[in-house]
């Protein structure tokens, strides 16, 4: 098994190019099931849930190629199977992103139930309830979701209990093809809900109030093929700014949409860093300063991401002062607490809050990654301490950051992947 060797203590300096945003690109893949005409999507970024939704796709009769500037085309009109099996959904949640548009299109789905994080239940009834509004007869069985409609799901009203990404996603794909209108209220509004509604729209979907928490979706008959450019990575974006921040250096980030990181930049200003940007790209720049220890509570955006809370808690492990970092959106997202603990944090876990005083420095040691984002905490912890940091279950920093130690290389990391 892959693990992560970093000798830290070096400040990150140089240029960098975001990837494509893995959180539009899997619904957006999704949604290719939705046309009968080849779809071409452009920077794709090239991570292991990508491959699995792509294998997904391909167990259900889709085609793809893939061009030389590594755009993938994927023609759905191939789909004769219509179920999305335990041993591909289990290894990533976003599986069950598949459920919507099977059913919108073919009436029938046999999805199973979703795996593949450890930060909480995340559980799928927002999605079940929705498309049973929309006339869907859904049962459980066996641990799947069997679904099925006879004719076309039907538009009506859905007002979401709480803010959800993939289930708003879902529904979205769900009303694209349903007879009449679809108005989903309490909608999430994350850039990468906003993306796939692009794309739809792109591709002749008729959804209105983009990025509100009201969305408006006159069902169409059939949408067409097209060419269309994934969004790019915010929060890939924010973990590299953070590790420059961290180890006093100063990077740009290019390819990028500063407006779509509003909340994450408010932050990293507090902290002391220098932030400038234009109009696809952000720099950052310590200038020798060390961080401010800052608060953070994560909420649905436009506030603090929870895909951003662990990179900030390992900015606050070496901040000057005490700060408390509150997760609202999971629970059980605090593992890579009892890690840094290892090297040197000093943090106390009350409920959801994380209570951090910044110590000078940390320590390497071995570690070991629980989840997506606790790992990227754990890489930025290494970058910054003195010493050596081993990193092993790295498998899931490979989900959600494209060649992650090749980046930092280039700018100026000591860090290599080695097999064992």
């Amino acid at each position: 098994m892959d693990k992560l060797i970093i000798t830290g203590g070096v400040p990150l300096n140089g240029d960098i190019r975001i990837s494509g945003s893995k959180n539009a690109a899997l619904p957006i893949l999704a949604a290719t099931i939705l046309v009968d005409e080849p779809v071409t999507l452009s920077n794709i970024p090239h991570l292991q849930d990508v491959t699995t939704i792509l294998n997904l796709l391909g167990d259900m009769g889709a085609q793809f190629t893939v061009d030389e500037k590594l755009s993938i085309t994927v023609d759905s009109s191939t789909v004769d199977t219509f179920s999305a099996p335990y041993d591909l959904v289990r290894t990533m949640r976003a599986s069950v992103l598949v459920l919507g548009p099977l059913l919108s299109r073919y009436g029938q789905a046999y999805v199973s139930l979703p795996g593949g994080c450890a930060i909480g239940s995340r559980p799928v009834d927002l999605h079940i309830r929705g498309m049973q509004a929309m006339g869907a007869e859904i049962s459980i069985e066996n641990g799947y979701i069997k679904a099925s409609v006879k004719g076309a799901l039907q538009g009506t009203t859905l007002v979401l209990d709480t803010v959800t990404v993939t289930g708003t996603e879902n529904l979205i794909m769900a009303a694209v093809l349903a007879e009449g209108t679809t108005i989903i209220k309490n909608a999430a509004r994350e850039p990468e809900v906003q993306d796939l509604s692009n794309f739809l729209n792109h591709l002749g979907a008729k959804i209105s109030g983009i990025g509100t928490d009201t969305l408006t979706i006159e069902g169409v008959k059939r949408l067409s093929g097209g060419q269309y450019r994934i969004l790019p990575d915010r929060i890939e974006a924010g973990t590299y700014l953070a590790a420059a921040a961290m180890t006093g250096g100063r990077i740009k980030i290019k390819e990028i949409q500063p407006a779509i990181m509003e909340s994450m930049l408010m932050k990293f200003k507090e902290t002391g860093a220098v932030i400038v940007t234009n109009s696809d790209s952000i720099e950052i720049d310590m200038r020798g300063k060390r961080l401010k220890a800052i608060n953070i509570r994560t909420a649905p955006y436009p506030a603090f991401p929870t895909d951003m809370q662990a990179q900030f808690l390992a900015m606050n492990l070496i901040a000057e002062g005490t700060s408390m970092v509150t997760e609202t959106i999971f629970e059980n997202r605090f593992m890579h607490v009892h890690e840094m603990q290892r090297m040197g944090a000093n943090i106390k876990l009350e409920g959801n809050t994380a209570i951090c005083h910044g110590v000078e420095y940390l320590t390497g040691a071995p570690v070991m990654a629980t989840d997506l984002r606790a790992s990227a905490s754990l890489v930025l912890a290494g970058l910054a301490a003195r010493g050596t940091t081993e990193i092993n279950r790295i498998y899931h920093v490979d989900r959600g950051y494209e060649c992650i130690e090749e980046k930092f290389m280039q700018l100026g990391a000591k860090i290599q992947r080695v097999s064992g």
